[in-house]
Protein backbone atom coordinates (compact mmCIF):
# COMPACT_ATOMS: atom_id res chain seq x y z
CA UNK A 1 0.00 0.00 0.00
CA UNK A 2 2.94 2.66 0.94
CA UNK A 3 4.49 1.73 -2.65
CA UNK A 4 1.33 2.75 -4.61
CA UNK A 5 0.14 5.45 -2.17
CA UNK A 6 3.58 7.42 -3.25
CA UNK A 7 4.06 5.68 -6.82
CA UNK A 8 7.01 4.67 -6.08
CA UNK A 9 9.20 3.39 -9.35
CA UNK A 10 12.79 3.34 -10.49
CA UNK A 11 12.91 6.81 -10.99
CA UNK A 12 11.92 7.75 -7.47
CA UNK A 13 14.65 4.99 -6.26
CA UNK A 14 16.95 7.10 -8.28
CA UNK A 15 15.97 10.29 -7.12
CA UNK A 16 15.97 8.85 -3.47
CA UNK A 17 19.76 8.14 -4.25
CA UNK A 18 19.99 11.44 -5.34
CA UNK A 19 18.50 12.67 -2.16
CA UNK A 20 20.78 10.53 -0.21
CA UNK A 21 23.97 12.53 -1.80
CA UNK A 22 22.48 15.61 -0.80
CA UNK A 23 21.26 14.73 2.96
CA UNK A 24 25.00 12.95 3.24
CA UNK A 25 26.95 16.15 1.91
CA UNK A 26 24.80 18.53 3.75
CA UNK A 27 25.46 16.61 7.10
CA UNK A 28 28.67 14.91 7.07
CA UNK A 29 30.83 18.51 7.83
CA UNK A 30 28.87 19.03 10.69
CA UNK A 31 29.60 16.65 13.13
CA UNK A 32 33.22 16.09 11.79
CA UNK A 33 33.62 19.95 11.96
CA UNK A 34 32.06 20.43 15.86
CA UNK A 35 33.50 16.91 16.88
CA UNK A 36 37.39 18.49 15.96
CA UNK A 37 36.22 21.89 17.70
CA UNK A 38 35.46 20.36 20.64
CA UNK A 39 38.58 18.17 20.88
CA UNK A 40 36.49 14.80 20.84
CA UNK A 41 38.10 11.83 19.76
CA UNK A 42 37.77 9.69 16.99
CA UNK A 43 35.34 7.18 18.36
CA UNK A 44 33.12 9.83 19.44
CA UNK A 45 33.11 11.76 16.37
CA UNK A 46 32.13 8.48 14.59
CA UNK A 47 29.21 8.32 17.13
CA UNK A 48 28.22 11.87 16.61
CA UNK A 49 28.15 10.92 13.01
CA UNK A 50 25.94 8.04 13.11
CA UNK A 51 23.76 9.40 15.40
CA UNK A 52 23.40 12.75 12.94
CA UNK A 53 22.63 10.31 9.90
CA UNK A 54 20.07 8.45 12.20
CA UNK A 55 18.40 11.40 13.57
CA UNK A 56 18.53 13.44 10.19
CA UNK A 57 16.68 11.04 8.33
CA UNK A 58 14.12 9.91 10.77
CA UNK A 59 13.63 14.06 11.06
CA UNK A 60 13.06 14.20 7.18
CA UNK A 61 10.48 11.40 7.08
CA UNK A 62 8.59 12.37 9.67
CA UNK A 63 8.36 16.02 8.34
CA UNK A 64 7.05 14.98 4.74
CA UNK A 65 5.12 12.68 6.24
CA UNK A 66 3.45 14.32 9.03
CA UNK A 67 4.75 17.83 9.31
CA UNK A 68 5.27 20.18 6.49
CA UNK A 69 4.45 17.90 3.82
CA UNK A 70 6.92 18.88 1.19
CA UNK A 71 10.22 17.56 0.24
CA UNK A 72 12.43 19.51 2.17
CA UNK A 73 15.73 18.94 4.26
CA UNK A 74 15.36 19.02 7.96
CA UNK A 75 18.76 18.47 9.09
CA UNK A 76 21.83 20.07 11.46
CA UNK A 77 20.58 24.25 11.34
CA UNK A 78 23.84 26.23 9.65
CA UNK A 79 23.04 29.43 11.84
CA UNK A 80 23.94 27.14 14.97
CA UNK A 81 26.69 25.12 13.15
CA UNK A 82 28.56 28.66 12.27
CA UNK A 83 27.46 29.99 16.24
CA UNK A 84 29.00 26.89 18.00
CA UNK A 85 32.26 26.94 16.00
CA UNK A 86 32.54 30.59 16.55
CA UNK A 87 31.79 30.23 20.54
CA UNK A 88 34.47 27.06 20.27
CA UNK A 89 37.27 29.72 18.73
CA UNK A 90 35.98 32.71 21.43
CA UNK A 91 36.47 30.07 24.37
CA UNK A 92 40.22 30.84 25.43
CA UNK A 93 38.52 34.40 25.45
CA UNK A 94 35.89 33.64 27.64
CA UNK A 95 38.54 31.73 30.20
CA UNK A 96 36.55 28.46 29.14
CA UNK A 97 37.74 24.76 28.70
CA UNK A 98 36.54 22.75 25.58
CA UNK A 99 34.40 20.62 28.13
CA UNK A 100 32.84 23.57 29.52
CA UNK A 101 31.86 25.25 26.38
CA UNK A 102 30.24 21.65 25.29
CA UNK A 103 28.13 21.41 28.22
CA UNK A 104 26.91 24.97 28.22
CA UNK A 105 26.15 24.67 24.65
CA UNK A 106 23.85 21.63 25.39
CA UNK A 107 22.18 23.69 27.91
CA UNK A 108 22.13 26.22 25.20
CA UNK A 109 20.32 23.93 22.61
CA UNK A 110 17.55 22.62 25.29
CA UNK A 111 16.50 25.92 26.13
CA UNK A 112 16.35 27.65 23.01
CA UNK A 113 14.60 24.35 21.79
CA UNK A 114 12.13 24.57 24.65
CA UNK A 115 11.38 27.94 24.35
CA UNK A 116 10.92 27.37 20.22
CA UNK A 117 8.48 24.79 20.67
CA UNK A 118 6.70 27.12 23.45
CA UNK A 119 6.81 29.92 20.79
CA UNK A 120 4.83 28.11 18.00
CA UNK A 121 2.34 26.89 20.56
CA UNK A 122 1.45 30.44 21.58
CA UNK A 123 0.95 31.73 18.17
CA UNK A 124 4.67 33.62 18.08
CA UNK A 125 4.55 32.39 13.89
CA UNK A 126 2.07 35.44 13.19
CA UNK A 127 4.44 37.74 14.13
CA UNK A 128 6.99 36.03 12.24
CA UNK A 129 5.60 36.15 9.27
CA UNK A 130 4.40 39.84 9.77
CA UNK A 131 8.13 40.30 9.79
CA UNK A 132 8.96 38.89 7.70
CA UNK A 133 7.59 40.12 4.56
CA UNK A 134 8.61 39.10 0.94
CA UNK A 135 11.09 41.83 0.68
CA UNK A 136 12.69 39.83 3.93
CA UNK A 137 12.87 36.60 2.45
CA UNK A 138 14.13 37.44 -1.07
CA UNK A 139 16.68 38.93 0.70
CA UNK A 140 17.61 36.18 2.95
CA UNK A 141 17.30 33.69 0.31
CA UNK A 142 19.76 36.15 -2.03
CA UNK A 143 22.27 36.10 0.91
CA UNK A 144 21.87 32.44 1.66
CA UNK A 145 22.84 31.82 -2.06
CA UNK A 146 25.75 34.20 -1.85
CA UNK A 147 27.13 32.14 1.49
CA UNK A 148 26.49 28.81 0.28
CA UNK A 149 28.40 29.36 -3.01
CA UNK A 150 31.32 31.00 -1.53
CA UNK A 151 31.68 28.00 0.98
CA UNK A 152 30.98 25.68 -2.25
CA UNK A 153 33.37 27.50 -4.44
CA UNK A 154 36.13 26.99 -1.90
CA UNK A 155 35.64 23.88 -0.99
CA UNK A 156 35.47 22.53 -4.88
CA UNK A 157 38.85 24.58 -5.66
CA UNK A 158 40.16 22.89 -2.73
CA UNK A 159 40.64 26.41 -0.84
CA UNK A 160 42.75 25.79 1.98
CA UNK A 161 43.47 28.01 5.28
CA UNK A 162 46.91 28.94 3.58
CA UNK A 163 45.18 30.87 0.74
CA UNK A 164 45.83 28.59 -1.75
CA UNK A 165 43.74 26.63 -3.98
CA UNK A 166 44.37 23.38 -6.05
CA UNK A 167 44.60 24.07 -9.81
CA UNK A 168 43.90 19.82 -10.75
CA UNK A 169 40.87 19.82 -8.39
CA UNK A 170 39.91 23.20 -10.01
CA UNK A 171 39.65 21.93 -12.94
CA UNK A 172 38.03 18.78 -12.14
CA UNK A 173 35.01 20.36 -11.00
CA UNK A 174 34.92 22.35 -13.54
CA UNK A 175 34.20 19.10 -15.33
CA UNK A 176 31.80 17.94 -12.83
CA UNK A 177 29.78 21.26 -13.05
CA UNK A 178 29.86 20.98 -16.95
CA UNK A 179 28.43 17.11 -16.65
CA UNK A 180 25.81 18.72 -14.54
CA UNK A 181 25.28 21.48 -16.69
CA UNK A 182 24.50 19.80 -20.25
CA UNK A 183 22.84 16.50 -18.68
CA UNK A 184 20.47 19.31 -16.75
CA UNK A 185 19.94 21.42 -19.83
CA UNK A 186 20.19 18.45 -22.92
CA UNK A 187 18.97 15.79 -21.54
CA UNK A 188 15.52 14.50 -22.63
CA UNK A 189 12.50 12.81 -20.90
CA UNK A 190 13.85 12.20 -16.57
CA UNK A 191 17.25 11.80 -17.80
CA UNK A 192 17.48 15.90 -16.83
CA UNK A 193 16.37 15.45 -13.48
CA UNK A 194 18.83 13.22 -12.33
CA UNK A 195 22.06 15.32 -13.36
CA UNK A 196 23.39 15.84 -9.56
CA UNK A 197 23.41 12.09 -9.39
CA UNK A 198 25.42 11.95 -12.49
CA UNK A 199 27.90 14.35 -11.59
CA UNK A 200 28.55 12.64 -8.28
CA UNK A 201 29.30 9.79 -10.44
CA UNK A 202 31.30 10.71 -12.74
CA UNK A 203 33.51 13.25 -10.58
CA UNK A 204 34.08 10.41 -8.05
CA UNK A 205 34.99 7.85 -10.25
CA UNK A 206 37.55 10.86 -11.52
CA UNK A 207 38.62 11.72 -8.51
CA UNK A 208 39.60 7.97 -8.01
CA UNK A 209 41.44 7.68 -10.89
CA UNK A 210 43.48 10.99 -10.98
CA UNK A 211 43.81 11.27 -6.71
CA UNK A 212 42.92 8.16 -5.48
CA UNK A 213 40.39 7.28 -2.45
CA UNK A 214 40.08 10.32 -0.38
CA UNK A 215 37.28 11.28 2.71
CA UNK A 216 37.19 11.22 6.67
CA UNK A 217 39.03 8.54 8.45
CA UNK A 218 36.73 9.72 11.32
CA UNK A 219 33.66 8.74 9.83
CA UNK A 220 35.16 4.76 8.56
CA UNK A 221 35.08 4.08 12.55
CA UNK A 222 32.33 2.29 14.00
CA UNK A 223 31.72 2.49 17.78
CA UNK A 224 29.38 -0.13 20.15
CA UNK A 225 28.38 3.15 22.39
CA UNK A 226 26.22 5.50 19.38
CA UNK A 227 23.38 6.43 22.18
CA UNK A 228 25.61 7.38 24.84
CA UNK A 229 23.25 10.18 26.59
CA UNK A 230 24.61 13.53 27.34
CA UNK A 231 28.09 12.93 25.63
CA UNK A 232 28.99 16.68 26.79
CA UNK A 233 28.58 16.09 30.31
CA UNK A 234 25.75 17.49 32.01
CA UNK A 235 24.08 20.92 30.92
CA UNK A 236 25.06 24.26 32.25
CA UNK A 237 23.71 27.53 32.14
CA UNK A 238 26.06 30.45 31.19
CA UNK A 239 23.98 33.82 30.64
CA UNK A 240 25.76 34.95 27.75
CA UNK A 241 25.85 31.88 25.73
CA UNK A 242 22.26 31.36 26.52
CA UNK A 243 21.23 34.73 25.18
CA UNK A 244 23.48 34.13 22.00
CA UNK A 245 21.16 30.91 21.37
CA UNK A 246 17.66 32.30 21.99
CA UNK A 247 18.62 35.04 19.14
CA UNK A 248 20.08 31.92 17.34
CA UNK A 249 17.16 29.64 17.95
CA UNK A 250 14.78 32.70 16.78
CA UNK A 251 16.67 33.05 13.50
CA UNK A 252 16.78 29.10 12.83
CA UNK A 253 13.24 29.50 13.34
CA UNK A 254 13.09 31.94 10.35
CA UNK A 255 14.55 29.46 7.94
CA UNK A 256 11.50 26.85 8.27
CA UNK A 257 9.47 30.14 7.26
CA UNK A 258 11.51 30.89 4.21
CA UNK A 259 11.76 27.36 3.38
CA UNK A 260 7.75 26.81 3.71
CA UNK A 261 6.95 29.78 1.83
CA UNK A 262 9.35 28.74 -1.33
CA UNK A 263 8.34 25.43 -1.09
CA UNK A 264 4.60 26.06 -1.40
CA UNK A 265 5.44 28.18 -4.38
CA UNK A 266 7.14 25.29 -6.24
CA UNK A 267 3.57 23.37 -5.33
CA UNK A 268 1.77 26.14 -6.34
CA UNK A 269 -0.39 26.12 -3.12
CA UNK A 270 -0.37 28.38 0.27
CA UNK A 271 1.20 26.26 3.03
CA UNK A 272 -1.52 26.32 5.88
CA UNK A 273 -0.72 27.62 9.54
CA UNK A 274 -0.37 23.94 10.82
CA UNK A 275 2.14 23.03 8.67
CA UNK A 276 4.13 25.63 9.86
CA UNK A 277 3.57 24.66 13.33
CA UNK A 278 3.74 20.94 12.79
CA UNK A 279 7.31 21.92 11.71
CA UNK A 280 8.44 23.90 14.06
CA UNK A 281 7.36 21.37 17.01
CA UNK A 282 8.83 18.58 14.93
CA UNK A 283 11.81 20.49 14.36
CA UNK A 284 12.59 21.25 17.84
CA UNK A 285 11.50 18.20 19.85
CA UNK A 286 14.40 16.53 17.54
CA UNK A 287 16.63 19.51 18.37
CA UNK A 288 15.74 18.43 22.52
CA UNK A 289 16.19 15.10 21.63
CA UNK A 290 19.84 15.57 19.37
CA UNK A 291 21.21 17.87 22.42
CA UNK A 292 20.92 14.76 24.72
CA UNK A 293 23.08 12.81 22.23
CA UNK A 294 25.52 15.68 21.75
CA UNK A 295 24.16 17.22 18.16
CA UNK A 296 23.68 20.31 17.44
CA UNK A 297 19.80 21.86 16.91
CA UNK A 298 18.35 21.09 13.58
CA UNK A 299 16.55 23.52 11.15
CA UNK A 300 14.27 23.02 8.10
CA UNK A 301 16.86 23.65 4.74
CA UNK A 302 15.73 26.50 2.85
CA UNK A 303 18.72 25.75 0.33
CA UNK A 304 16.44 22.56 -0.66
CA UNK A 305 14.59 25.06 -2.69
CA UNK A 306 17.64 25.34 -5.18
CA UNK A 307 17.64 21.51 -4.87
CA UNK A 308 14.37 21.15 -5.90
CA UNK A 309 14.33 23.24 -9.29
CA UNK A 310 17.67 21.72 -10.00
CA UNK A 311 16.25 18.27 -10.41
CA UNK A 312 12.48 19.28 -10.76
CA UNK A 313 11.61 16.31 -8.41
CA UNK A 314 8.37 17.09 -5.98
CA UNK A 315 7.71 14.35 -4.91
CA UNK A 316 7.80 12.99 -1.06
CA UNK A 317 8.43 9.53 -1.81
CA UNK A 318 11.73 10.26 -3.30
CA UNK A 319 13.00 12.39 -0.12
CA UNK A 320 11.57 9.49 2.12
CA UNK A 321 13.71 7.00 0.61
CA UNK A 322 16.96 9.23 0.62
CA UNK A 323 16.28 9.54 4.11
CA UNK A 324 15.40 6.04 4.69
CA UNK A 325 18.60 5.69 3.18
CA UNK A 326 20.81 7.80 5.55
CA UNK A 327 19.45 6.04 8.66
CA UNK A 328 20.67 2.90 7.12
CA UNK A 329 24.37 4.32 6.40
CA UNK A 330 24.14 5.84 10.36
CA UNK A 331 23.31 2.46 11.42
CA UNK A 332 25.71 0.36 9.68
CA UNK A 333 29.32 1.93 10.26
CA UNK A 334 30.96 0.63 7.56
CA UNK A 335 28.54 2.48 4.91
CA UNK A 336 29.23 5.44 6.96
CA UNK A 337 33.01 4.76 5.96
CA UNK A 338 32.43 4.45 2.12
CA UNK A 339 30.06 7.01 1.78
CA UNK A 340 32.66 9.65 3.74
CA UNK A 341 35.26 8.18 1.11
CA UNK A 342 33.40 10.56 -1.33
CA UNK A 343 35.47 13.72 -2.32
CA UNK A 344 33.80 16.89 -0.64
CA UNK A 345 35.45 18.47 -3.96
CA UNK A 346 33.20 16.54 -5.96
CA UNK A 347 30.08 17.39 -3.83
CA UNK A 348 30.97 20.79 -3.50
CA UNK A 349 30.44 21.11 -6.98
CA UNK A 350 27.16 19.55 -7.73
CA UNK A 351 25.71 21.12 -4.68
CA UNK A 352 27.33 24.65 -6.37
CA UNK A 353 25.33 24.06 -8.96
CA UNK A 354 22.44 23.19 -7.26
CA UNK A 355 22.26 26.63 -5.45
CA UNK A 356 22.85 28.80 -8.42
CA UNK A 357 18.95 27.59 -8.92
CA UNK A 358 18.36 29.52 -5.51
CA UNK A 359 19.50 32.56 -6.78
CA UNK A 360 16.03 32.21 -9.27
CA UNK A 361 14.07 32.01 -6.51
CA UNK A 362 15.66 35.52 -4.50
CA UNK A 363 14.79 37.21 -7.72
CA UNK A 364 11.61 35.64 -7.57
CA UNK A 365 10.44 36.47 -4.28
CA UNK A 366 11.81 40.58 -4.97
CA UNK A 367 10.10 40.42 -8.36
CA UNK A 368 7.23 42.77 -6.59
CA UNK A 369 9.61 45.54 -5.89
CA UNK A 370 9.26 48.42 -8.06
CA UNK A 371 12.77 50.24 -7.45
CA UNK A 372 14.09 53.90 -8.36
CA UNK A 373 17.20 55.38 -6.59
CA UNK A 374 15.64 55.89 -3.66
CA UNK A 375 13.88 52.54 -2.71
CA UNK A 376 16.98 50.77 -4.25
CA UNK A 377 18.38 50.76 -0.49
CA UNK A 378 15.80 48.47 0.59
CA UNK A 379 17.71 45.74 -1.02
CA UNK A 380 21.20 47.05 -1.74
CA UNK A 381 21.84 48.11 1.74
CA UNK A 382 21.08 44.90 3.25
CA UNK A 383 22.28 42.67 1.20
CA UNK A 384 25.21 44.67 -0.12
CA UNK A 385 26.09 44.37 4.08
CA UNK A 386 26.13 41.23 4.44
CA UNK A 387 27.96 40.18 1.60
CA UNK A 388 30.66 42.53 2.67
CA UNK A 389 30.82 41.01 6.11
CA UNK A 390 30.81 37.34 4.48
CA UNK A 391 33.95 38.50 2.74
CA UNK A 392 35.86 39.37 6.03
CA UNK A 393 38.42 37.46 7.68
CA UNK A 394 37.39 36.44 11.26
CA UNK A 395 40.46 38.15 12.42
CA UNK A 396 38.55 40.88 11.91
CA UNK A 397 36.14 40.41 14.81
CA UNK A 398 39.00 39.64 17.23
CA UNK A 399 37.90 42.96 19.10
CA UNK A 400 34.37 42.01 19.16
CA UNK A 401 32.99 41.01 22.68
CA UNK A 402 33.16 36.89 22.64
CA UNK A 403 29.91 36.22 22.97
CA UNK A 404 28.84 38.61 20.10
CA UNK A 405 31.44 38.10 17.78
CA UNK A 406 29.99 34.90 16.04
CA UNK A 407 26.37 36.86 15.20
CA UNK A 408 28.47 40.19 14.06
CA UNK A 409 30.60 37.98 12.11
CA UNK A 410 27.77 36.35 10.36
CA UNK A 411 26.91 38.12 7.11
CA UNK A 412 23.16 36.14 6.81
CA UNK A 413 22.16 36.93 10.15
CA UNK A 414 23.43 40.83 9.54
CA UNK A 415 21.86 40.90 6.70
CA UNK A 416 18.69 39.75 7.45
CA UNK A 417 18.53 41.87 10.84
CA UNK A 418 18.91 45.31 8.80
CA UNK A 419 16.35 44.55 6.38
CA UNK A 420 13.98 43.74 9.03
CA UNK A 421 15.14 46.65 10.62
CA UNK A 422 14.27 48.70 7.05
CA UNK A 423 11.33 47.31 6.54
CA UNK A 424 10.06 48.20 9.92
CA UNK A 425 10.86 51.63 10.22
CA UNK A 426 10.89 52.95 6.69
CA UNK A 427 7.53 53.56 4.54
CA UNK A 428 8.86 51.91 1.71
CA UNK A 429 5.85 53.29 -0.08
CA UNK A 430 6.69 56.64 -0.76
CA UNK A 431 9.35 55.51 -2.59
CA UNK A 432 7.86 53.79 -5.25
CA UNK A 433 7.25 55.70 -7.80
CA UNK A 434 3.29 55.49 -8.09
CA UNK A 435 2.92 58.89 -7.09
CA UNK A 436 6.11 61.07 -6.91
CA UNK A 437 5.39 62.47 -10.39
CA UNK A 438 7.16 61.56 -13.50
CA UNK A 439 10.36 62.21 -13.30
CA UNK A 440 10.66 59.83 -10.69
CA UNK A 441 9.15 57.17 -12.77
CA UNK A 442 11.60 57.90 -15.62
CA UNK A 443 14.12 56.17 -12.84
CA UNK A 444 12.63 53.91 -11.92
CA UNK A 445 13.19 50.20 -12.23
CA UNK A 446 12.05 46.52 -12.07
CA UNK A 447 13.84 43.56 -11.14
CA UNK A 448 11.16 41.47 -12.79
Amino acid sequence: MLWKRFDLDISSLLAGVQWLFFLFTNTVLVPLSVGHALDLSSAEIAASLQRSFILTGLLCIVQALWGHRYALMDGPAGVWWGLVLGICASAPAMGMDAAAVAANLTGGFLLSSVIAVLLALLGFLKLLQRVFTPTVMGIYLLLLTFQLANTFFKGMIGYNDGGQWDLQLAGLSLFVIAVVTVIHLKAKGKLGQFSLLAGIVVGWIAYAVLFGSGGSAAAAAGTLEMWHWLPWGLPAFEPGIMLVGLIAGLVNMTNTLTGIIAAGKLYQEEAEDKQYIRSLLFTNLFSIVGACFGLIPFGTFASSIGFLENTKVLRRSALIIGAALLMLVGFVPPLSGWLALMPMSVGSAVLFVAYLQMFGTALKSLSGASLNAKSIYRIALPVLTGIGIMNMPATAFAEFPPLLAPLASNGLVVGVIVAIGMEAFVRWERFDGKSTGTAVQKESYSIK
